[in-house]
């Protein structure tokens, strides 16, 4: 198979971005026979759905307008080099609800008006199927708005103590003497009795212990599964039961079980904020986000930001281990930011080479990584002195007629947007943007990166690094330079000879095993 030398530019001062095959070269490549049983290793984008796309020109974000986004998010065919390439869409939640953000759902069976109809959804759905995208959607189950009439009905129940009302016990309550330790709570008006609400107030907290809810969320996930979803990403996963680990670990292995046993292929994943050693736990019952990795202190920030790449790829390696020690099925779901954190842009800035880097570190990496929309494009945004999460969910930023605003309280100012536009950037061989599109390519063509047994490789450098990935019969190596300067290593004790692809700020060369790799850039070799 002739590789294609796609884009041969020199590399460019620090803001230049430069996305480079390997040369014309033949090389007789054989792609690896994917297991077909599991497809859930693929790469999602993350869409809040309010800020992503405007179809009806009210300024507020819509299904039908990600429906029109479709060709730029994945047009159908991977090699066409046109469209992002992301193999799977988690749309943040969609249900009714009085709030921007609909993590307080009003009503779990219906789209919110100002997002659409549960008609619309279908259509998405059937769209993203058309593509090879699987389209999941947020469930926040351990709480709903106080405005449900599962939770009217509650309060009602409680102010005239009819304990035979099917909702007196389908939120969890304490009598107002119970001392609730670590949980927050607020009295029920004309009552002895107060309700949980971790969260806020106005989100009240579900009764697990009642089967009655069980079922009913059963039903819920059920019922947007037949609608089309392929599965959902979970929020908030310890707080069903806050402070008891056990008990909401043995209520997501069942719950997930169930829907695996309804829906065999179904994508999970769930949220649990917190260190490895607690999340890990949760991987008995389905894949979690890793939270370490990210933000601005992640262990992916920190080599992007030059420090040791070893500690990263080892971190990565023992992670692997100890998650599948917990469930053979498990996989690595990294992530740079998302809608709860300030925008990576903002610390990996594409003026340092930073950000290139980092889109490198997790994209070429195992299991199924997730992108925050806009992430890449380089978009800011973060709560600053107004503290707000509306700053990190601003609108799009397309370059053309969408009429898409930033939410309801958003003080972010458009002045701090200095990466461009998706129009800019389509427009520009040497984008942040082309160099995801290529990076996501290269996941397609190279199954070992997400499915292959992954081992560290240390090269004796702090700033060059990587790993070897085992896949059926093919191994694979990636190795990063994420320092500044082009560097070269001998490569004579490592059992790679061949040079297949580089991506990343410039280009690469292996001569007489000499790997020379440019600053910023990523090699794949065989």
């Amino acid at each position: 198979m002739k590789k294609i030398n796609i884009f041969s530019f020199v590399i460019l001062a620090l803001a230049g971005f430069t996305l480079s095959s390997c040369g014309e070269k033949e090389y007789k490549y054989e792609y690896p026979t994917v297991d077909t049983t599991d497809d859930n290793y693929r790469t999602f984008y993350e869409i809040f759905t309010g800020s992503f796309s405007d179809s009806n020109g009210d300024g507020i974000g819509d299904l039908n307008g990600i429906i029109n986004r479709l060709d730029y998010l994945n047009d159908g065919d991977p090699q066409s080099g046109n469209s992002l390439g992301v193999q799977g869409i988690w749309l943040t939640p969609i249900f009714s609800s009085p709030s921007y953000h609909k993590y307080d759902a009003m009503n779990y069976y219906k789209v919110a008006y100002d997002f659409g109809t549960n008609d619309d959804l279908k259509k998405l759905a059937l769209e993203c199927h058309n593509r090879n995208i699987k389209l999941i959607i947020d469930l926040a189950i351990n709480h709903t708005s106080n405005q449900h009439q599962w939770f009217t009905s509650f309060v009602k129940a409680h102010q005239e103590n009819d304990t035979t009302n099917e909702f007196y016990d389908y939120y969890t309550y304490y009598n107002k003497d119970d001392l609730v330790s670590g949980k927050k709570v607020k009295m029920i008006s004309g009552t002895n009795h107060k309700y949980e609400c971790n969260f806020a107030d106005d989100m009240p907290e579900l009764n697990y212990d009642n089967p009655k809810v069980r079922e009913e969320m059963l039903k819920v996930a059920k019922f947007w599964l037949d609608l089309g979803v392929d599965g959902f990403r979970f929020d908030a996963i310890k707080y069903l039961y806050y402070g008891e680990d056990t008990k909401n670990i043995e209520f997501w292995k069942w719950y997930v079980g169930e829907l695996k046993t309804y829906k065999p292929d179904i994508y999970t994943v769930g949220e649990c904020w917190s260190g490895d050693n607690e999340t890990i736990n949760y991987f008995e019952a389905l894949n979690c986000f890793n939270f370490q990795l990210g933000q601005s202190s992640g262990q992916l920030t920190s080599a992007a930001k030059g420090k040791n790449i070893n500690v990263y790829t080892k971190y990565i390696e023992n992670y692997n281990k100890r998650i599948k020690e917990k469930n053979s099925n498990a996989m690595l779901c990294g992530f740079i930011s998302n809608h709860d954190m300030d925008r990576a842009a903002g610390y990996l800035t594409p003026s340092t080479m930073q950000a290139q880097i980092a889109a490198n570190l997790y994209l070429l990496c195992s299991g199924s990584p997730f992108i925050y929309y806009g992430e890449e494009i380089g978009m800011k945004g973060s709560r600053g002195s107004s503290n707000t999460d509306a700053n990190r969910r601003l609108a799009m930023l397309w370059g053309d007629d969408d009429k898409v605003k930033n939410p309801v309280g958003s003080s972010f100012s458009a002045s701090k947007q200095t990466n461009g536009t998706v129009k800019e950037q389509l427009e520009n061989e040497n984008s942040l943007l082309k160099q995801y599109q290529r990076l996501l390519s290269l996941r397609i063509k190279y199954p070992e990166i997400a499915r292959g047994e992954y081992t560290s490789l240390d090269l004796g450098s702090e700033t060059i690094g990587g790993f070897n990935v085992k896949y059926n019969d093919s191994k694979i190596a990636i190795v990063h330079n994420t320092s500044v300067d082009e560097i070269t290593i001998d490569i004579s004790n490592l059992d790679y000879k061949e040079l297949l692809e580089y991506v990343g700020v410039g280009k690469a060369k292996l001569e007489k095993n000499q790997l020379t790799i440019a600053a910023c850039t990523s090699v794949i070799l065989k």
